[in-house]
């Protein structure tokens, strides 16, 4: 099994860059991966995509790529014919206006578009993928480990319902009997003198065929194994075991129903509460 959620954090530092990597996994039906880089990492974003969903079947991913640059040197151009427009409708407003005043350098530099300023930055890609890489590997491994630890309290928890099925089962037989002798009171409670065997065995099969669990216990050991074998074999069976979970709540309810016996009732209520923790369980599980 492998958890939805999970977490990782990798900082990285050199000379003229460091960078930090984080990853957030949450429950969800399908896988949604959401990436969050500067800008002139954002046409990385396929490949970021790729590394995250090379792990994930579903859920929500978060990843968050931070850089900070450092002494980065930078170029520095002038549009010349964007600062002689400016200057020349100043100066035509000077003149409107009738104001004998100049224009300062620094405030015309400061105008928009005057001075082009772009950091010369090598290919940091070199250096972001490969932490990029270690920190999924993380997040992978603290997925595994918590799915690990789902696994061992959901097959716990599926013994214990195993447990109450037997019990159930073995008071498959009183219930049969506790029946057949209800049939046998009302027939002497209503006849006078002998009273037909075969009616009493009539009576008997029909109730057995409304009140009898023995198809759900069996169609409920089937589902309960199948579960196990999903759960041993398939890395991700979440919606498996989301499906069976349903049919096996179906069996327990239908045993619940039919019971009559104070034990089996307890026993179903053991089931449903097993099966509950299970359900909270799987909502993490892809």
């Amino acid at each position: 099994m492998i958890s939805m959620t999970g977490f990782a954090y990798r900082e990285w530092a050199s000379d003229t860059i460091s960078i930090t990597v984080e990853i957030k996994g949450y429950n969800s039906r399908f896988l949604e991966i959401q990436v969050n880089t500067p800008p002139w990492l954002s046409h990385y974003e396929p490949k970021i995509r790729e590394l995250a969903s090379g792990v994930c079947g579903r859920g929500k991913v978060d990843v968050f790529i931070r850089t900070k640059e450092i002494n980065t040197p930078l170029a520095v151009s002038v549009n010349t014919g964007a600062a002689d427009a400016y200057m020349k409708a100043i100066n035509n407003l000077a003149a409107d206006l009738c104001i004998n005043e100049t224009v300062n350098l620094s405030v015309l530099i400061g105008m928009d578009g005057v001075l082009n300023i772009e950091k010369k930055r090598d290919d940091y890609w070199i250096v972001v993928e490969p932490v990029l890489i270690e920190t999924v590997t993380v997040f992978q491994e603290e997925r595994l480990r918590e799915g690990k630890h789902t696994k061992e309290d959901v097959l716990n928890l599926i013994g214990k319902i195993e447990s109450a099925l037997q019990r159930i089962t073995g008071y498959v037989p009183s219930l049969e009997n506790t029946i057949k002798e209800n049939i046998r009171t009302r027939f002497k409670d209503l006849s006078v003198g002998e009273f037909d065997e075969n009616r009493i065995l009539a009576e008997t099969a029909i109730l057995l065929m409304k009140y009898t669990i023995s198809e759900e216990i069996s169609r409920l050991s089937s589902h309960l194994g199948e579960f196990r074998e999903e759960a041993e074999k398939n890395d991700r069976p979440g919606k498996k075991l989301d499906f069976l979970c349903q049919e096996i709540n179906r069996e327990i309810n239908t045993i619940g129903s039919k019971s009559t016996i104070l034990e089996v009732s307890r026993a179903v209520v053991e089931m449903k509460e097993s099966l509950e923790n299970i359900r909270e369980q799987l909502r993490n599980i892809e």
